[in-house]
């Protein structure tokens, strides 16, 4: 849709069926695709690539330059994905050298006032709650749920199905399928609401819960912990994540249950 009272820019590709509120600056190098409405005062800056059927509110910041003293201008870009919802006054920045790029899948919720700092990666299915902070080169993983308020430490990573108590200080990975809460970050047994709003069994959940009995209930190192739930526990693509992911993390995970 034209619109006389927003900036958008020649260069810029918009397709069919977007809408344009007034006073909303759409810069060059930007793809917005069919269907996303941008509400009014929105400012979309160089490197956009928005998906189909999003909803972007008043204030929101898309593309901006990355908060890093590193960054010499290199060309990077965000990516939304489609049908997802941007709330007002979120700010999402580009990438650096890192991955170039900063991106949120399909289907996510990030509500107002979040930030998303330069190489962080959203997976699908997401909701990002009020005023959560997200330092550089966080990785999400898919169906991933915050509370409001959370602030989450550079390099860090979140399982597949996660939840993040509101206010959490996220500072350790957060293994999958667990709830995180408590200052410090801890275990709060599983997200098994989140699981069977999904589809999962309650065989396939106690399934889970069982890994993380050894991980997180039994008082044994992760080492150790790991290595029992190999030997002990039957295979599964469950087990298998759970075990990758607590090996494969660089920071360490959250501590277990703390009373």
């Amino acid at each position: 849709m034209n619109q006389p009272l927003a900036y958008i820019h020649p260069q810029a590709k918009i397709a069919r069926n977007v809408v344009i509120e007034p006073f909303s600056t759409i810069d060059k190098n930007v793809e917005i695709g069919e269907g996303t409405w941008i509400g009014s005062n929105v400012t979309i800056m160089d490197g956009a690539r928005i998906g189909k059927n999003c909803k972007i509110f008043p204030g929101a910041v898309i593309s901006a330059m990355p908060q890093d003293l590193k960054y010499n201008g290199e060309e990077t870009v965000v990516i939304i994905g489609n049908n997802t919802t941007i709330r007002e006054c979120v700010t999402i920045n580009k990438g650096t050298t890192d991955k170039h790029k900063t991106q949120v899948g399909d289907n996510c919720l990030i509500m107002a006032y979040v930030h998303l700092g330069h190489d962080c990666i959203i997976g699908d299915n997401c909701i990002l709650g009020n005023a959560s902070q997200f330092a550089g080169h966080v990785i999400v993983n898919d169906n991933v749920i915050f509370g409001g308020s959370c602030a989450i430490q550079q390099f860090t990573k979140i399982g597949i199905h996660a939840y993040i108590g509101g206010g959490s200080l996220v500072r350790k990975d957060v293994p999958p399928y667990t709830k995180a809460a408590r200052e410090p970050l801890s275990y709060s047994g599983i997200n098994s609401v989140g699981l069977r709003r999904r589809g999962y069994t309650s065989e396939k959940i106690n399934e889970i819960q069982e890994v993380y009995r050894y991980l997180f209930l039994k008082g044994l190192n992760n080492s150790k912990a790991l290595d029992l739930i190999e030997l002990e526990l039957r295979p599964s693509k469950e087990r298998d994540e759970i075990l990758n992911f607590v090996r494969g993390s660089d920071r360490g995970v959250m501590k277990g249950y703390m009373n």
